[in-house]
């Protein structure tokens, strides 16, 4: 009968679990594993201490550090040798767990559990303290070792990187060794670290490893120790005199993590591998569909760095002790970069657009929990926070309408006490960030109630500070993309004109020097259309990012809306001073993002404009609450892009035809910024006045078209005849007279060009640089007719389309005579004898069409003809000393027959000529029968007959009144002394209009008195006559 195998004791079992654990040996038994060390030194201590040669619980420190301290070659270098023993306790551990003893098994997860803490406690004093113990690793790095085993527990299956050098970390242990350590042996380690991850992620582009790195700085920050070393680091915010946004992105711990990117970079920052060329050379040539993968691995990838880093921010924020680290690293970036609001950024002292678009994304997902539908966290938003940012700088910001004294003043009065020279120097405005934001009248603010008690040591929450950090932050970094995107694409254009032009004279004149200025252009234009996609790939295709931008302008604008007294017209009388100081660039950011939306297929899908509708509608036309009139002029962009016709979406039809508001004010102010923008304090506000109007023009179309828009339209020039109406019917007529005497005069020197050009003897003769240069002023020129003749077909359109139902304003005594001119300045153009010079080979290439410009000249003349109850226009038209011509109207009679234009208007138009040329007849009967008038009676300016004699204050000098009303229309002005002046200023000269009057009426009764005599004369003859034939 077999014996029974001997049961171990509880302390035999304790001493081989323990052994396996830590590798070492009491006992010298030649141990073939060259890992297991036997302690001898440790063994004889033991004897001599009288006890047994076991390993134990109470014995474990003492034997782990013996093992440690002795030199052994062969074994284990230390760190190694202590993951090992963790990871050989945790083995150890499973096995126990299916022990049948209860006690015993009890026991010895304890003798685990110990084991695994002890071994924990010494890899951190290993770390913390590395020339402890001897360490005759060979493989020595810089980089801690920590790092290869953090890798492997955040790795997954999809990465396709391996950083961690094929260790893996043992089950438990690094929750172990963050959670348990003090911060003080800790804080070595964790610097170490977080410079470690800071630069496994320098320079790395969107295509490369930076999503181990950054689930590594999550999982570090997630416990109290990583928080506090990671914001107690020196690189958390970097010191030092040369500090700028360039260094704070390259040096702090997270700015290169922030700098990853599909963004083009300045060369010595490019990261790696590059994004443009790895998925975009040669897109021309590429498939759709590899295009279409390219975009969505980068929106994807992207997404993961987002959501990333805003839970690393989210994890510092929670924490109340490292939340105000993270508020000051945001204010640090944001100040430090103030720069890149330039059009012109430095890319060696300000930060990469990359980290900039990056922590724009980030921002708004911290938002997210007060963007709700109902915004109902928006009174948690405090205006003070401006003025009394203990972090931002946002007084140099350019306020929407007050200027930096009255703040200062408004401020200073709020708070006497704090009256110092540090707190006068509030809001100091740098040059207006658009030309022109300083132009307006006297200041209307309402400033009569000052801000409550605010100081630089108020507190704000949290909310509060996310709001204003990320409004900066989208403008230096999402919507300066979009600005630059904006630039990029219309680099683009130019080059594709220069390598057309280029082209087209290398097939004319070829050179080896023109033809390698076309390949190094068609390099760059290469590059180009990389940067252009990675711009499209990371931002223009991502949704989800425009959406959130969207729902936190909305928050913007209701919030504005609330400063300035809530929905809701007409505004009041004056600007409230919380409202006028905020920064200019809030609602510029805001309108550029729907601009920049509006034009992404889809990007506005979901989203609810109303908001957005009623506070262009509130303030577009409101140089009392926004003072820049080209940020109200931005406004029209934007409804300009939400017209059905343009949007592409019926839903933006509604905002338009379904809109109280709307249906009330938009046309009343779009007519009043079409009027106000004539002067906008620009050195180039001439030019700029026709690209603004052309919007506002194509919107005023489209208006027309809508009945309700119609019949406000109306009601408005009935009501504002003389007043904005017939301001903008005087800036219409002129801009019409400019633009289309711009381009008939261009058409002509074009033509002077193409006789040249077709000459080719004589062309080919002259000097390659000479035709060079002639071919692109031939180009430019083409250009410019082209814009110059659809803004005036624009303009002679509106004035055609709205005559048929509002005349009396074009008849008023100071309108009739300009009207009548440019009907008949036009005529003359287009029939006259000049009209063959201005054939060209292909008109509708320059927007010129001459058939349907006659027919709209001629129905204004027909329009105006039917609303003139008074019979005045006829004389008007022939008072035009320069361009009537009573042929014309027979001439362009002609032309309408033969191009079909209905029969009714030619013969009404026929009859008006006859008016015309008999109300001609009169006016020279007229003339002769006044003589010779008085220097005294004539109109200065006209030289014509005063009807109504007015003074000019200023001046005191005498004018016809209709004359410098018309004057007045586009200039406030006396034209004697520029002085200001106002149509309500002129002064009735009633005693020389009595004399006037008389002398009109003494020589209309000398004249028929003269006529009268003669008759009897004539009457005198004829009867002698008869007399004697009779006899």
């Amino acid at each position: 009968m077999a014996t029974s195998k001997p049961q171990r004791t509880p302390e035999e079992i304790e001493d081989i679990i323990l052994r396996k654990i830590f590798l070492v040996s009491l006992i010298d038994s030649m141990e073939n594993d060259s890992r297991v060390v036997y302690l001898e030194m440790t063994a004889a201590e033991i004897l001599s201490e009288g006890r047994d040669l076991r390993l134990s619980r109470d014995l474990m420190e003492r034997i782990l550090i013996d093992r440690l301290s002795g030199n052994y070659v062969a074994a284990e270098p230390p760190f190694q040798y202590l993951i090992n023993c963790y990871r050989r306790a945790y083995e150890e551990g499973r096995k126990i767990t299916s022990m049948k003893d209860k006690n015993v098994r009890s026991e010895m997860e304890l003798v685990a559990k110990q084991a695994k803490k002890l071994a924990a406690s010494y890899c951190r004093i290993h770390l913390g303290n590395p020339d402890m113990f001897p360490n005759w690793d060979t493989n020595k790095s810089s980089v801690s070792p920590l790092l290869p085993l953090i890798f492997s527990e955040v790795s997954t299956a999809v990465d396709g990187f391996d950083s961690s050098g094929g260790v893996s970390s043992p089950p438990g242990f690094l929750e172990e060794f963050l959670r348990d350590g003090d911060y003080d042996s800790m804080e070595p380690i964790m610097k170490q670290l977080y410079e470690d991850l800071r630069g496994s992620v320098l320079k790395v582009s969107a295509l490369g490893n930076f999503q181990q790195p950054l689930r590594a700085l999550l999982m570090l920050v997630n416990y109290p120790v990583g928080s506090k070393a990671l914001v107690n680091h020196p690189w958390w915010i970097p010191k030092g005199m040369y500090l700028n946004g360039r260094v704070i992105e390259m040096t702090s711990i997270l700015g290169p993590f922030f700098h990853v990117s599909a963004l083009p970079d300045h060369t010595i920052f490019k990261s790696q591998p590059d994004v443009g060329q790895q998925c975009f050379s040669e897109s021309s040539t590429r498939r759709p569909a590899d295009l279409l993968s390219s975009f969505t691995t980068i929106k994807t990838v992207m997404n993961n760095l987002y959501d990333g880093l805003a839970e690393v921010l989210r994890c510092l924020l929670k924490n109340t002790s490292t939340r105000e680290n993270v508020l000051e690293y945001l204010a640090e970036v944001i100040n430090k970069n103030a720069s890149r609001a330039h059009i012109q950024v430095d890319p060696l002292s300000s930060a990469s657009s990359g980290m900039f678009v990056n922590l724009s994304a980030v921002m708004l997902l911290l938002c997210e929990p007060f963007l709700d539908a109902s915004l109902s966290k928006r009174d948690k938003v405090d205006p003070r926070y401006v003025f009394s940012s203990p972090r931002l700088e946002l007084r140099g910001l350019t306020a929407l309408h007050a200027s930096s004294e009255e703040v200062s003043e408004w401020i200073s009065r709020s708070n006497p006490s704090r009256s110092t020279d540090g707190e006068n120097r509030l809001l100091h405005s740098q040059e207006a960030t658009s030309s022109g934001s300083n132009v307006g009248g006297p200041s209307s603010l309402n400033d009569d109630k000052p801000m409550s008690h605010c100081s630089k040591n108020a507190k704000f929450s949290f909310i509060c500070e996310c709001f204003f950090m990320t409004a900066r932050v989208l403008n230096l970094g999402l919507l300066k993309a979009f600005s630059d995107f904006k630039h990029l694409v219309q680099d683009i254009s130019r080059c594709e004109d220069t390598l057309s032009t280029m082209k087209a004279m290398q097939g004319q004149a070829p050179s080896p020097q023109l033809q390698q200025d076309i390949d190094r252009l068609e390099k760059e234009m290469e590059l180009y259309s990389q940067e252009k996609l990675c711009y499209e790939a990371q931002i223009l295709r991502d949704g989800g990012l425009l959406q959130r931008a969207l729902s936190f302008y909305q928050l913007m604008v209701v919030w504005l809306v609330g400063l300035a007294g809530g929905f809701g017209m007409p505004l009041p009388s004056t600007c409230p001073m919380e409202f006028a100081a905020m920064p200019e660039h809030f609602v510029e950011d805001a309108m550029e993002l729907l601009i920049f939306a509006s034009r992404i297929p889809r990007a506005l899908d979901g989203v609810v404009l109303d908001d957005f509708m009623n506070f262009i509608i509130m303030f577009m036309a409101s140089p009392e609450f926004i003072r820049n009139p080209y940020l109200r002029a931005k406004m029209v962009e934007v409804l300009n892009c939400w017209m059905p016709r343009r949007s592409g979406s019926s839903a933006t039809a509604t905002l338009f035809e379904g809109h109280q508001l709307s249906l009330e004010y938009l046309v009343r102010n779009l007519l009043k910024l079409y009027v106000d923008i004539e002067f906008t304090g620009s050195h180039t506000q001439f030019y700029d006045k026709f690209n603004i109007r052309h919007n506002i023009a194509e919107l005023l179309e489209y208006l027309w078209q809508v009945p309700s828009h119609r019949n406000a339209w109306r009601q408005i020039a009935k009501e504002e005849e003389k007043g904005v109406y017939l301001n903008y019917l005087n800036f219409l007529i002129n801009d019409s007279i400019y633009l289309l005497d711009e381009s008939l005069n261009k058409i002509l020197e074009l033509k002077e060009l193409e006789a040249e050009m077709s000459n080719t003897v004589e062309w080919e003769r002259r000097p390659a640089q000479e035709r060079q240069e002639r071919t692109r002023q031939f180009h430019s020129q083409e250009n410019i007719i082209r814009i110059d003749m659809k803004l005036a077909n624009e303009d002679v359109s509106m004035l055609a389309f709205t005559s048929e139902q509002i005349t009396a304003p074009f008849l008023l005594p100071e309108m009739v005579e300009r009207v009548a001119s440019m009907l008949n300045y036009f005529l003359l153009q287009l029939v006259g004898p000049q009209r063959k010079s201005l054939t060209l080979k292909d008109p509708e290439k320059y927007e010129f069409r001459p058939k349907q410009l006659l027919k709209q000249i001629v129905n204004i003349y027909v329009n105006l003809a039917r609303g003139d109850k008074q019979k005045i226009f006829p004389a008007a038209i022939t008072r035009d000393g320069r361009s009537y011509n009573e042929q014309l109207f027979s001439a362009a009679a002609d032309v309408l027959r033969r191009i079909g234009e209905d029969a009714r208007t030619i013969q009404e138009f026929i009859d008006l000529g006859a008016k015309a040329k008999a109300a001609a007849a009169e006016a020279m009967d007229a003339e002769a029968a006044l003589g010779e008038i008085p220097d005294d009676f004539l109109d200065p300016i006209q030289y014509t007959l005063m009807r109504d004699p007015v003074i000019l204050p200023s001046s005191k000098i005498t004018v016809d009144r209709p004359v410098i009303q018309r004057h007045l229309l586009s200039d406030n002005t006396d034209p004697f002394n520029r002085s200001h002046l106002t149509a309500d200023m002129l002064i009735p000269d009633t005693e020389l209009k009595a004399r006037i009057e008389e002398f009109v009426l003494s020589n209309k009764l000398k004249k028929s008195g003269e006529d009268l005599s003669l008759q009897n004369i004539k009457a005198t003859i004829q009867t002698t006559d008869t007399t004697s034939l009779i006899e």
